[in-house]
């Protein structure tokens, strides 16, 4: 009995549509109850009016979509049904049509139930495709399995467009992230530049200010002593005038004399026509500077110093990227040695390609570095080391006829390169450097046959580049502290 009344009931809570117990059930103004998937596909079907209205699948009567409202009392009823347990005895009652009492041994494909054998006979399901329970139960458990396979693809495919999409939202992050780094970095380099240019000119104006203040102050001096000589004769010209003729004669030829020997100097001036008149720099010129440094940065290679053989001079650190003089400053300039007792080579050695690299030499006074041709050319300097060991002498070496490349520091402030000469003496070029190197970047460029050097703590601005040069088969980079103490630090590219 209480089988019959839970059928009665599960009949009542069952969607006219997927004849199924009612999921989220949705009433209609008509009074009819359908599950919320049903109904709402029932609304997008073809047959709707112009006025967006619908019918109901029971009574045809038309309804509004927006007139569905959730049906709460039903709702209770089909999740009460659902945990409701029936004995075994009753179990076994639900295995048997509820209209005609029969076993369910059959299915329905079409409809998808249980029917009996009335029922296949019936109006209902005349017809329709029947199987046996049994019999369909394997194809219907591989269409499902298949369905899951495909879904369970389908999630996976999901997971790994999503896992995609993270991935490259990430790298466009990245990117955008990095190129804001480089627009950043770009802009303040280029207004650390302009700060630069700004002081250079600047620093111009301050000292043609001062040079054309002293010429006038110096004018200004000498016209005031005139004017006081005439201060100081014109008086006594009218006194004279007013004296007696006797007192009037009386050395009149000295006083004479004297007024007509005094001649007005005209005072110095500086013209304004032929002064320097301000230019903004060319921002194109600008530019390429910045961008030469970047570029030639892409060329860095790990240079170290070679250990000295006379290691009583010089210390190498055990990275051998710094070098020091290791004599006691007191005795430096005491020491017997020719200034290339404190120069040593760079590894690797060089024989093609494009390389770059940078050193610190903030802690020296003096210095030179470079590059130089294979296992130092003394050869070819034995008539410098016997002319004598000073400043002048040495920095002579230096130059490209030698196997020399290097530009390099002297008298604190003094920066030299040394260009190609016919004549003895060397082609000695003073540079004017506003801000002083701590750092130096060396680019050499083996083939096009240039040397270039950077001032990185002048935002890379070029010091001096030789062109045109004719390397050895080998050629090395060089490092000399020049009887100077401090240490010399090849720089990382990260330092």
């Amino acid at each position: 009995m209480a089988s019959e009344i839970l059928a009665n009931m599960k009949e009542e809570v069952t969607c006219p549509i997927c004849l199924g117990l009612l999921r989220e059930p949705m009433s209609l103004d008509c009074g009819h109850t359908f599950c919320q998937a049903c109904i709402t596909a029932n609304s997008k079907e073809p047959m709707v009016s112009k006025e967006g209205e619908s019918s109901c699948p029971v009574c045809r009567i038309n309804y509004q979509p927006g007139s569905l409202r959730p049906n709460w009392h039903v709702a209770n009823i089909v999740e009460i049904l659902q945990k409701v347990k029936l004995s075994p005895e009753e179990e076994q009652k639900t295995d048997l049509c509820v209209h005609h009492g029969e076993k369910l041994l059959l299915f329905c494909k079409e409809d998808g139930k249980f029917i009996c054998w009335l029922c296949e006979r019936s109006q209902e399901h005349r017809g329709h495709p029947t199987c046996l329970m049994e019999e369909v139960a394997q194809e219907y458990q591989e269409k499902l399995q298949a369905a899951l396979n495909g879904l369970r693809a389908e999630h996976k495919e999901a997971e790994k467009l999503e896992a995609d999409i993270k991935e490259e939202r990430t790298s466009w992050k990245n990117l955008i992230q990095n190129e804001s780094q480089i627009v950043q970095d770009c802009f303040k380099k280029m207004r650390g530049f302009l700060d630069t240019e700004e002081r250079k000119e600047l620093q111009k104006l301050k000292r043609e200010e001062e040079h054309v203040l002293c010429v006038l102050e110096q004018s200004e001096n000498e016209l005031v002593k005139q004017r006081q000589l005439l201060k100081d004769l014109i008086p006594d010209l009218e006194l004279r005038l007013q004296e007696s003729t006797r007192k009037m004669l009386q050395d009149v030829n000295g006083i004479i004399e004297r007024s007509k020997t005094f001649t007005l100097k005209k005072p110095k001036t500086v013209s304004k026509i032929v002064r320097r008149v301000f230019q903004a720099p060319d921002m194109s010129g600008m530019l390429e500077v910045l961008n030469e440094l970047p570029y030639v940065r892409r060329y860095w290679v790990h240079v170290t110093v070679d250990p000295p053989e006379d290691k009583s001079t010089l210390a190498v650190s055990e990275n051998q990227r710094e070098i020091r003089v290791c004599i006691p400053w007191i005795l430096l300039f005491c020491h017997n040695d020719d200034y290339d007792t404190f120069g040593v080579l760079g590894s690797p050695f060089i024989t093609s390609g494009k390389h770059y690299w940078e050193v610190d030499i903030s802690e020296k006074r003096a210095w030179a570095l470079g590059v130089c041709g294979e296992k130092f050319p003394h050869s070819n300097m034995k008539s410098f080391i016997k002319q004598g060991n000073n400043c002048e002498q040495v920095y002579s070496r230096y130059q490209p006829k030698y196997g020399y490349w290097v530009i390099g520091l002297e008298n604190q402030s003094q920066y030299n390169p040394f260009a190609e000469s016919s004549s003895s003496n060397p082609l000695k070029l003073t540079l004017s450097l506003t801000v002083p190197p701590r750092r130096v970047g060396v680019f050499l460029d083996y083939h096009a046959g240039t040397v270039s050097f950077f001032n990185i703590t002048d935002h890379g601005s070029l010091i001096y580049k030789f062109s045109s040069c004719s390397f050895p088969q080998k050629i090395f980079p060089y490092f000399n502290l020049m009887k100077c103490n401090g240490a010399m630090i090849l720089c990382s590219p990260n330092s």
